[in-house]
């Protein structure tokens, strides 16, 4: 396990025990939390953007177009 050491306003810093003690958590274990939560975000753009990237712009039009017109008539 790697140690990491982060500079904050006293103020941030403060906050976050706060919030950390309101969760139950250790401040350790809040900003892992935090980083897990950011790494997550991160991987799930990465792979929409890959996927985006191959996908067929008129494919997926058509698609959306297709549902505009099924949701359309459901709403007569």
């Amino acid at each position: 396990m790697a140690t990491m050491t982060i500079r904050l306003p006293d103020e941030q810093h403060n906050r976050l025990k706060i919030l950390a003690t309101r969760r139950g958590v250790s401040l350790n274990k809040l900003m892992e939390e935090f980083a897990i939560r950011i790494l997550t975000e991160t991987d799930a753009e990465t792979r929409f953007r890959l996927r985006a990237a191959r996908g067929n712009v008129a494919a997926g039009l058509a698609i959306l177009d297709k549902l505009d017109k099924h949701f359309a008539q459901t709403e007569k």
